[in-house]
């Protein structure tokens, strides 16, 4: 296993390339979820293209350049966070900058992992210290750290305030970066502020008063008796499930017939997932257990509510479902891919406006009487499907969402595009569990995947 310490340059500020507006500017309802209080970590692997016409000497000092540059463009990045009157946030446009570590690691990039996947050794050496994750209020809004290996590749670690932006704005404006960083005079995709988009507006319009905008009923089901709620992280471990075209194949042996052909590889894993993890939790057969589905509101499938090219700030609904551990783990697979799908084309223009309006009466969401036996899922493979980095003399050859930072947002899963092995392009799904309960989930996907040797396709961190 490899092992090394980076060796870090002082953090040091860095501020827009150009003056900028000094302003104040309001977060749209989306963005000011008091769930979102948190820094997202994002870390990407890149190797270094030799002979590159425009291949710097020094990929870390190019790509500050591009970071100054790119603050022009995106100057709210830049600022700092305050709580306004009624505890919303605003964000200050200051132009104190962002936080920027150059780093060096006694490491080549083929010794990460072949092929590159999560958990990747010794990640906390690639990121900067963020310090209190869940304190964003007048901190700098990024933090990144360029580490060089001895390949003359390099690594982009960062942790950016999901208040600022989602993932999808996270990795625009990375790309940004890569294009100022190789020189261009201008970023492909200018950005856009127009947080008003997911904004309430009065009178209040929430129609979809279902059970899942709802405590459980349930006096009894009130009192928080999760075990993903009350086990410590030092107890838990992670393990990324790894499905190639062989495993998906072996899955949708389950679901024969027209379904098998409908169905997406998204909708099956989580799925199956999500019955594995609710048999391996002990859940009991009366009690009722939760989906949540963070789906990007960006894309053609929103022909609700255009979301214009260049929005970087929050744009993503978790539609919820629930069901009781009996309906869930007895029925045919078919029955729990349904709910999958069904839960996903509940998003609708009238779902979506009841649901910024719920945010914006209590700036949560989900509730926190809604957290017990609740399984958040995120699809996050289209971060590699873009071509999110525009460096030229390099390429992203890994990276996602690591099991790094903030540790208390990462108790769902996340579906990552990678290629095993053989170079096919595959899922990884992350799954983090008390340590009983991931032997018994692993037991229940070898049922799944026709075998009982899960070697292959399970890769093992512990925290």
């Amino acid at each position: 296993m490899l092992s090394f310490k980076a060796r870090r340059s002082e953090p040091e500020l860095v501020s827009p390339a150009r003056p900028t507006p000094r302003e104040t500017k309001a977060l749209s309802d989306l963005d000011d979820q008091r769930t979102l209080r948190y820094y997202e970590t994002v870390i990407g692997f890149f190797r270094s293209r030799p002979g590159h016409r425009n291949r710097p000497d020094d990929p870390a000092k190019a790509i500050k350049v591009g970071l100054a540059e790119a603050l022009v463009y995106y100057y709210p990045v830049a600022g700092r966070l305050r709580e306004a009157a009624g505890g919303k946030l605003v964000v200050d446009c200051t132009a104190e900058g962002v936080v920027f570590v150059e780093a060096e690691a006694d490491a080549r990039l083929e010794e990460f992992g072949k092929p590159l996947l999560p958990p990747y050794p010794c990640v906390e050496e690639l990121l900067c210290d963020a310090g209190e994750t869940r304190a964003v209020i007048g901190k700098p809004l990024l933090l990144m750290q360029v580490t060089r290996l001895k390949c003359c590749g390099f690594v982009i670690g960062f942790h950016m305030c999901h208040n600022i932006a989602d993932g999808f704005g996270m990795v625009q404006f990375i790309r940004t970066i890569a294009e100022l960083a190789r020189g261009e005079a201008l970023p492909t995709i200018f950005p856009i502020w127009e947080r008003d988009l997911l904004t309430a507006h009065k009178p209040s319009l929430i129609t979809h008063s279902n059970v899942t905008y709802k405590p459980l009923p349930n006096g009894l089901d009130n009192k928080s008796d999760d075990v993903m709620l009350s086990t410590p992280p030092e107890h838990m471990i992670v393990q990324y499930f790894l499905f190639g075209p062989r495993e998906m194949a072996a899955l949708r042996s389950h679901i024969r017939g027209y379904s098998a052909n409908s169905t997406t590889a998204f909708e099956l894993l989580t799925a199956i997932m999500w019955r594995c993890r609710t048999i391996a939790l002990g859940y009991k057969s009366n009690q009722r257990v939760r989906l949540m589905i963070t789906m990007n509101a960006r894309g053609k499938w929103n022909q609700h509510t255009i979301i214009p090219r260049g929005y970087y700030g929050n744009a993503h609904f978790s539609p919820i479902v629930e069901a009781t551990v009996d309906e869930l783990c007895r029925q045919p697979l078919a029955h729990t891919v349904e709910l999958v799908r069904k839960t996903k084309l509940s998003v609708t223009k009238k779902y979506m406006k009841s649901m910024v309006d719920t945010i914006s009466l209590t700036r949560q969401w989900p509730p926190l009487a809604m957290m017990d036996r609740m399984y958040e899922v995120s699809d996050t493979k289209w971060i590699a499907a873009n071509v999110i980095t525009r460096f030229g003399w390099a390429e992203l050859v890994g990276g996602g969402i690591p099991l790094a930072g903030d540790l208390t947002s990462k108790l769902g899963s996340d579906h990552m595009r990678c290629k095993n092995e053989d170079g096919e392009l595959s899922t990884t799904v992350s799954m983090l569990l008390p340590r009983p309960a991931m032997e018994r989930f692993k037991n229940e996907m070898a049922v799944w995947l026709n075998k009982h040797d899960e070697k292959n396709s399970v890769i093992l961190s512990s925290l």
